[in-house]
């Protein structure tokens, strides 16, 4: 009980006069389905404000998703915290159809952070030498840091080459990868060429291995981001994109391939974009 009341006066600290003016989303639960929620950082911690509505999560390991279950009652709320101190809120109901049962949560769907964040020094350089002085002149946390990086990111003109897949006129593009504090940023582009509104299911970034043998197959290790920044829900029809993932820094051997899946939702257009060893294991 305590822990919740220490969590709820975080919350209301960081989010100030905003959080009286939030409009929450709904997740619909049952006690026949798990309807999984899949966070951009580990869970740290999360309460349900109902008896009647569980979420279960890995308390002994940090993991990135958690299970929602429900019985019949009144209306409640769930409040999740990540390990980069980032606040999740949203209003739980019970239905017995569930239209949905897998959530995949951006970073921006954050309402606020746990974690104090200086108002000084606002505005952040966007020139050359910004890598150089940034570990200098930024005193925010690593979450605030990286989020400042990628605004950079994005609005730099990028240079890797031509990677880049494209089917039903659809283009998943790899514009550039960038090594930072520990970090790889990958900058990406979903450009919708087609008729149709592009809905993301999901982009998975993951290394893939080869096995030689009379049975061919692949090994396959999925990447979890540290943060995605404007990471897009639909793209209309003509329009595009530009998003980056931040990754903990690996490399990869000589029989070793990064792969990019993008997944559509309600739909068939998928991708898979291949990226060298020589683009991971030598970034900008």
């Amino acid at each position: 009980m305590k822990n919740a009341i220490l969590i709820i006066l975080l919350v209301l600290s960081s989010l100030k006069l905003y959080s009286q003016s939030l409009k929450l989303d709904t997740i619909y639960a049952n006690d026949h389905k798990n309807v999984a929620l899949f966070f951009p950082s580990p869970i740290q911690q999360g309460i349900t404000g109902s008896e009647n509505f569980v979420f279960t999560y890995n308390r002994e390991k940090e993991q990135h998703f958690g299970l929602l279950q429900a019985t019949p009652g009144k209306v409640s709320n769930l409040l999740v915290i990540s390990d980069s101190g980032a606040i999740f809120s949203y209003i739980v109901k019970y239905s017995d159809d569930l239209k949905k049962l897998n959530y995949f949560i951006a970073e921006t769907n954050s309402i606020g952070n746990v974690i104090p964040v200086s108002e000084d020094n606002e505005d952040i350089r966007k020139d050359e030498g910004l890598k150089e002085d940034s570990a200098k002149s930024i005193s925010y946390s690593n979450e605030n840091y990286f989020r400042k990086f990628c605004s950079y990111l994005i609005e730099k003109k990028q240079d890797i080459g031509k990677i880049k897949k494209r089917k039903n006129d659809i283009i998943l593009s790899l514009e550039n990868i960038v090594f930072e504090k520990e970090q790889l940023f990958f900058v990406l582009e979903i450009q919708n060429r087609s008729t149709i509104d592009y809905e993301v299911n999901f982009l998975e970034l993951s290394v893939q291995t080869k096995k030689n043998g009379k049975r061919k197959s692949m090994q396959k290790l999925v990447q979890e981001p540290s943060l995605k920044f404007q990471m897009p829900e639909i793209i209309k029809e003509g329009q595009s994109a530009r998003f980056i993932y931040v990754i903990p820094k690996f490399s990869i051997a000589d029989d070793k391939v990064v792969m990019l899946d993008l997944n559509e939702k309600n739909g068939e257009r998928n991708l898979k974009l291949k990226v060298k060893q020589r683009f991971i294991n030598s970034p900008n």
